[in-house]
């Protein structure tokens, strides 16, 4: 049986809510190691700084919740302070996560620059990351668009809002933790800082494999900005991560993304239109290479064939021809 999230305020959607972020956080003691082919930056942190950094995060979403329910602020009121809310709740994870391991927090800000494709990459996809979330936890399904989700409004399953809240979770941290490793800007500041609070995963103690490791980031980043998420736009996809059984995992839901498309670059445009060029001719080279190879093998066999059938011939005629 499916049950399926409040679609108006009230004491039901309070009670969802409380029960989701409980449920959330039972699942901090299962292995939170990434068990995907993606980096992420909370991949250098051990199990217990994640587990307690995904906790901070939670608590913030739930204050930040419980304020937004306090101020009585109406949906079109978060859509208007969206970035300053963003903002705002990934600069208070930081300096909690910050002040559990008595660091001076005060330098670390959040970068706009735009040469960090990352940062791009979230800032694009904020309506997902947290805006939609927010007006399920606040207002019910019935304020979330028909067409956004694979759902109708007052069909909305649970589950897919635990989905977004465990992504929204597992995004925050990642950005989170990236803001401070952005801020400490060289290898050796790294290498200190995790040491000294003794953050480290054991992968990456050496100033080679944390090199690397950034490296890989860099270049996935780049990838994913400019292929992998106007492909996803194109497709009306979008990546989710989630806590599994044996680690984090990511799956793919359906999102109705032509505000994301307005929004991409000439240089993304470019790759759908490619991506597109792709869908377009592959299908009917394949079609052409199967008849060309069906057409090849059909001589080959044919001419092979008859070249057996006239060898075997010139043989018999040959050996009928011999003085008996």
């Amino acid at each position: 049986m499916v049950n399926y999230w409040p679609y108006k305020q009230g004491i039901y959607l309070n009670h969802e809510v409380a029960y989701l972020f409980a449920n959330i956080r039972q699942k901090f003691h299962k292995n939170l190691s990434n068990n995907t082919h993606d980096y992420l930056y909370i991949d250098i942190l051990n199990n217990s700084v994640k587990h307690k950094l995904f906790s901070i995060v939670l608590v913030e979403l739930e204050i930040l919740v419980l304020d937004l329910v306090e101020l009585n602020i109406s949906l079109q009121g978060i859509q208007i302070l969206k970035d300053k809310i963003f903002y705002d709740l990934i600069q208070k994870v930081v300096a909690r996560f910050l002040i559990e391991f008595t660091v001076n927090s005060s330098s670390i800000v959040l970068i706009q620059s735009k040469r960090y494709s990352y940062l791009k990459v979230t800032l694009l996809e904020y309506k997902w990351l947290l805006e939609n979330l927010l007006t399920y936890l606040i207002f019910g399904s019935m304020y979330i668009d028909n067409y956004i989700f694979a759902f109708d409004q007052k069909h909305t399953p649970i589950k897919h809002v635990e989905i977004l809240l465990e992504n929204v979770m597992i995004q925050i941290s990642n950005l989170a933790f990236f803001m401070i490793l952005e801020n400490l800007k060289s290898l050796s500041n790294i290498i200190a800082f995790l040491k000294k609070n003794k953050l480290c995963n054991r992968s990456y103690i050496s100033i080679r494999s944390l090199a690397s490791f950034r490296n890989n980031l860099f270049y996935q980043n780049l990838l994913y900005l400019y292929v992998t998420q106007p492909k996803y736009i194109y497709s009306n996809r979008y990546k989710v991560w989630l806590m599994g059984s044996k680690g984090l995992v990511t799956r793919y839901i359906y999102a109705y993304r032509l505000e994301d498309f307005i929004q991409l670059s000439y240089i993304q445009l470019i790759i759908i239109t490619l991506i597109e060029l792709q869908d377009f001719i592959i299908p009917k080279c394949e079609k052409f290479l199967l008849v060309l190879v069906k057409l090849i093998f059909y001589i080959f066999i044919n001419i092979l064939g008859n070249g057996i059938m006239f060898l075997v011939r010139i043989i018999i005629l040959g050996i009928d021809s011999l003085p008996k």
